[in-house]
């Protein structure tokens, strides 16, 4: 088991929105080779740690497995979908609407030169095709 891995409460609130088909697809199909829930398990386990998907652990089901899972749900927005999903649970929980009515965008200001450096100071030199004695070399000649 690693950290990532979800708790069975945390399962049983994420399953149903994993296993709702798309509309318009049949429910059909080759049974799963590996249990969804390990899928998924190994999907958070990347995110967490930053690794490729073919470095996973071998604790885990095949990584073509679980990327092309991860890319059907991806394409399919099933992320989008789950994400909004579960904001709305986790704001009802607290006794809040289920849709935010305001939003705060925070920002980081970095310097880009220190005070009173040359940086900052200096003008940017000209290029010889700028410069006026060029120009009017280049006409006298044509």
């Amino acid at each position: 088991m690693y950290p990532s891995d979800l708790t069975d409460s945390q399962w049983a609130k994420l399953e149903p929105l994993l296993r709702e088909p798309p509309e318009g697809r049949h429910a059909g199909g080759r049974p799963r080779k590996y249990p969804l829930r390990r899928v998924t398990d190994a999907m958070l386990y990347v995110v967490k740690t930053g690794c490729q998907w073919r470095q996973m652990s071998v604790d885990f089901p095949p990584w073509q497995t679980v990327y092309q899972q991860f890319r059907a749900w991806r394409l399919l927005g099933t992320w989008e979908r789950v994400t909004k999903s579960l904001r709305e649970q986790g704001r009802k929980a607290s006794v809040r609407s289920p849709t935010p009515t305001m939003a705060i965008i925070d920002s980081q200001s970095a310097k880009t030169a220190l005070k009173g450096g040359g940086g900052d100071t200096m003008r940017a030199r000209r290029s010889k095709g700028a410069s006026g004695t060029l120009r009017s070399t280049r006409k006298a000649t044509c």
